[in-house]
Formats: structure tokens, C-alpha cells, sequence
């Protein structure tokens, strides 16, 4: 059965939606800028905070504050034009793509930020990878603008080129650098001048003309920024089709839209054109290949972040779940699909970052967080009638592996649960010998950065004095049969360690260990990413 009409109408409102970017590319800012067109914050903070300085919303935790980039993503949520709008903000830094990659399973559509003078980096193309092997609809905005940079019909053909991917400007820039002036609205057929010294974010001429070669502007800005951007408008307009809102919808096209996010123009820009085109939540596939409606009264979703110590007065560890059908009511009794058994949702709450406030009622597309006692892991599904199971989330195999103690022996137990719930979140992997269980794990991560994390999460979360040593293993793989079971016995002398849902995984120095793997066993797959199984 479906929704009644007034609640369908609130499905079809919701647009949730990532911001991916290399790191440095401006994303934080971008997020601040839009909460505060969105009414949620009236003063915009900056990402590397001075004395005396706002810090920016998204980013929460003491550590993202120090280092000035987003370590853990963060789930925001308001309404704009009529919209629901679940914005979410991920890690820029390859050492968290993994983070990165469970909210693009998420999301409905993304916005690829991309530095004007840097253009398409290592991590905005593996992003964009990510999207295009989900079809998610992209929008990209070209930031800072007002710095010096690459001249944008350079810019459109590198994106192009790069991912294989075709563009279409919404909007186009009045010049770069310091002679930006502003952005004319294809669409609209708009001018809109600004001076960067203005005090006031609105401080903002909008002219409406009947072409962009319209002689109406001219005087607004100097002779030559004039006649470059109406030779550059000239083989835009003279090159590239009308929009095509399918194309886009389907992934093939990404509408493109010019600003500066710290100067907080063009910002609001984007904003129209994203809840003017945006798709709202889309039907989804469970593992027996039904598609859920969004708009079915089955309550569906499942979960893809937990996040620990969120409020450290309560140790929290909350779980959060994108819902995929139907509607959510704070206290209703949910079918938890791994678990097969039913768990009442009594404590709900909707984010801004680390902001919450008790929600009550939710639809498809939103992001719901539920106070969890250890009942959830990433990846779970859950229901409100008949058992479901949505896709499983991988997870990918770390490169760098380590040891953890601490001085006090009296604590050691308080860091082995530490480590569980940090595990348990996806910020680490922890492996263990059977033989010893977890009274002396291994720690994996992807990235070095991870490991700083780690030890100052354990001292500022769980006042833990740690010390890590590390291991030489630099290979981790999960041997499974031709048919995809796990494989418990190996030929040569290879340990078989554990992870943490009972998965066979070997722990290696050096690619050449695997080549000798490989060779003794030619019957298995050594996979570097596992499915969560639900």
C-alpha cells in the first residue's frame, strides 16, 4: 500500500544530498555558507578559526577545528523553498573515503566542488567514480572564483575530459580573480554584479536582460572584462543544447554553476538551481531485487554512520538511518533484519553537525538518528512491516596495522572497549586471533591520519594515554571460495585472523606474500573489500 496523499507530498519534498571535493576545495565553507541561507546559522564561521572567530558548524569535533578539514561526515538538516533538504558533508582526505563512501550510499544526488585553480584532483575523480557506478546525479559548483585560476572554458573542457562527463554552465563568471564581478544567469538571463569589499553579503546588483550580449551591462564593469566574458558566452551559447533535465537525472550531464563560497556569492545561486532540478528520494533495491517505492507504507532504511561520544556528558553512540520508504514516528516498534527482532525507536533526532532536536515524525529521504545500546552496525536494515534487506555497505582493506597499550594495566580493559566502539563506528578495523581474542586486537586504517585520530580520540574521548606500535603488515585479504563463502584453511604457513563479524582475514608484509598466497591457492579470491552482510 502507499502513503495517503498529504504524506506522499512529504516524501516527495525531501532532497537529500552530499558535498564531495578534494580536500582544500572549500567544502566545509560551502556548508557553512549554505545553513546560512537556509536560516539555520546567522553568522558564518571559518573552517581554520582565529581568536575571537566563529569555527564553522559542520565541523564538531576539537581535532577537525585544530587541523582546519573535515575528519568525520556530518548530517545537517533544513528547509528552504518548500524543501526538506538533508544536506550531508563528508571528509575531503583519502584516509576517510571509506567514511565518504557509506554517505554517497546514502544520498539521492551530489554536489562536486571544485578550486578554480586547482581543477580536477586525485580525490574529486575518484569521488566522481563512486557517483557514476551509483548514477547519481551531480551537480558541480566551481568555487573561488575571486582567487586566480584556470579560465573557465579550460576549467569545462578539463572536467569533460577528466570524467568523461558533460557539462552544462548554469551560470558564467564576469571576469576571475580580482576582476571577478560576477555571474550571468544562462537561464534567467540575469546579471548579477557585485564588489568583493562589500560589507553586506546581499550588497548585490541583479539586472535582468534580454541577451547576455546586451549593451545594458556594459558600464558596470570594466571594458575588457566585458568583452572577454561575451566571446566566452558567445562559444557557450553558440555550442551547447538546451538542458536536458533527463540527461541529468540519469547521470550523464552536470549542470555547472560559478562562485565563491567564502565571499558568499553565488552560493545562494546554486542553491535555486538545486532545488529547482534536484531529484527527490529515489526506489531502491533490496538484495532479492524488489524496488521500494519511496512513497510505500512500509517503513524501510538502514543504517550507514555510527557515530560514538557525540554528547560526552551521556557517552552516546548514536546510529544513523537514511530512511528509503514510508514514514517514520519516534517510539515505533522496527523489524531489525541482521538481528531478527523487533527494537522500539524511542530516541529520534534530526542534526545540524553535532546540534539535535528530538524529531518526531520523518519521511522517506530523511536522515534519522537513533540513540542505539549496541543493537546496530553499518550497514543493518530496518522495517516497519514485513522483513527487508537493502544492499550491504564493503568495507575495504586497510594498509597500515598496529598494536595499541597503555601504561596503566588497570585501563587496558577500558581501551579494548574504546577500540570496540571506534570499530564499531568504521573509524578503524580491528583483527584478532582466534587464539587471543580481543584482549590484544590489531588495528587497521587506510591512511596515516587515521592513526592520529585514533590516539587523540582515546585521550580526549576516554582520557586514555596511548601508545601505538606498529606492525610491518601492509596487505589485509578475505579469502573466499569461487562461490564467495569465506575459506577458514589455507595452504603455506598463512594466519588466519578474525574481524569483527567473524571473517577469515590474512594480515601480509608485502604484495610479494600475496603473490605466494595467490599461487599456493588457486582456488580462492583474496577479496580487498567485504560486504557487511545483513
Amino acid at each position: 500500500m502507499l502513503l495517503p496523499g498529504p504524506e506522499a507530498l512529504e516524501v516527495q519534498r525531501r532532497r537529500t544530498f552530499a558535498i564531495i571535493s578534494h580536500p582544500d576545495a572549500g567544502k566545509t565553507t560551502l556548508t557553512e555558507k549554505l545553513l546560512y541561507h537556509g536560516g539555520v546559522i546567522h553568522q558564518t564561521g571559518e573552517v581554520k578559526g582565529k581568536s575571537g572567530t566563529k569555527a564553522v558548524t559542520s565541523d564538531w569535533m576539537e581535532l577537525e577545528r585544530q587541523k582546519g578539514i573535515s575528519i568525520t561526515s556530518s548530517v545537517m538538516t533544513f528547509d528552504y523553498e518548500g524543501l526538506k533538504i538533508n544536506l550531508l558533508d563528508t571528509p575531503g582526505h583519502k584516509d576517510f573515503s571509506e567514511d565518504t563512501y557509506r554517505v554517497l550510499m546514502a544520498v539521492d544526488s551530489a554536489c562536486m566542488l571544485i578550486d578554480v585553480a586547482k581543477g580536477v584532483e586525485e580525490r574529486t575523480r575518484k569521488l566522481y567514480d563512486v557517483c557514476r557506478l551509483r548514477n547519481i546525479p551531480i551537480f558541480t559548483f566551481v568555487n573561488k572564483l575571486d582567487r586566480e585560476g584556470k579560465a573557465p572554458l579550460d576549467l569545462i573542457d578539463e572536467v569533460e575530459t577528466t570524467l568523461k562527463m558533460q557539462c552544462f554552465p548554469l551560470t558564467w563568471p564576469v571576469g576571475i580573480g580580482d576582476r571577478f564581478r560576477g555571474i550571468y544567469n544562462r537561464l534567467t538571463k540575469e546579471i548579477m554584479i557585485y564588489d568583493q569589499r562589500r560589507e553586506n553579503v546581499g550588497d548585490v546588483m541583479i539586472m535582468k536582460l534580454d541577451a547576455y550580449n546586451s549593451s545594458a551591462w556594459k558600464d558596470l564593469v570594466r571594458e575588457d572584462i566585458y568583452q572577454q566574458t561575451l566571446e566566452e558566452l558567445d562559444l557557450v551559447e553558440g555550442v551547447l543544447p538546451k538542458f536536458d533535465v533527463g540527461e541529468f537525472l540519469a547521470g550523464k550531464i552536470s549542470p555547472v554553476t560559478f562562485g565563491s563560497a567564502k565571499q558568499n556569492f553565488g552560493v545562494d545561486v546554486f542553491l535555486n538551481f538545486f532545488c529547482q532540478f534536484s531529484p527527490g528520494p529515489q526506489g531502491r533495491k533490496t538484495k532479492t531485487g524488489l524496488d521500494i517505492d519511496p512513497c510505500e507504507d512500509n517503513m524501510t532504511g538502514f543504517v550507514f554512520k555510527i557515530q560514538a561520544n557525540m554528547d560526552r556528558r551521556h557517552r552516546d553512540r548514536v546510529a544513523f538511518i537514511r530512511l528509503c520508504s514510508g514514514k517514520f514516528e519516534r517510539g515505533m516498534k522496527i523489524k531489525h533484519s541482521r538481528l531478527d527482532k523487533e527494537i522500539r525507536l524511542a530516541y529520534s533526532n534530526q542534526f545540524v553537525a553535532a546540534d539535535r532536536e528530538t524529531v518526531d515524525i520523518a519521511y522517506a529521504g530523511d536522515i534519522v538518528g537513533v540513540n542505539d545500546t549496541g543493537n546496530f552496525a553499518i550497514g543493518d536494515s530496518v522495517s516497519s512491516q514485513s522483513r527487508i534487506q537493502f544492499e550491504d555497505i564493503p568495507k575495504f582493506a586497510p594498509e597500515l596495522f598496529a598494536r595499541m597499550t597503555v601504561p596503566d594495566a588497570m585501563k587496558r580493559r577500558k581501551m579494548q572497549e574504546a577500540l570496540l566502539h571506534l570499530s564499531e563506528e568504521g573509524a578503524i578495523q580491528l583483527f584478532v586471533d582466534p587464539n587471543i581474542g580481543m584482549q590484544d586486537p590489531i588495528i587497521g586504517v587506510v591512511g596515516e591520519l587515521q592513526f592520529e585520530v585514533l590516539v587523540h580520540r582515546m585521550n580526549d574521548e576516554y582520557n586514555l594515554e596511548v601508545k601505538l606500535v606498529r606492525l610491518p603488515y601492509t596487505v589485509a585479504r578475505w579469502p573466499r571460495s569461487k562461490e564467495g563463502k569465506p575459506v577458514d584453511n589455507l595452504k603455506g604457513n598463512f594466519t588466519i585472523y578474525r574481524d569483527l563479524i567473524d571473517q577469515p582475514v590474512i594480515l601480509l608484509n608485502q604484495e610479494w606474500d600475496l603473490h605466494w598466497a595467490v599461487k599456493e591457492n588457486t582456488e580462492v579470491d583474496f577479496a580487498t573489500s567485504i560486504s557487511r552482510a545483513r
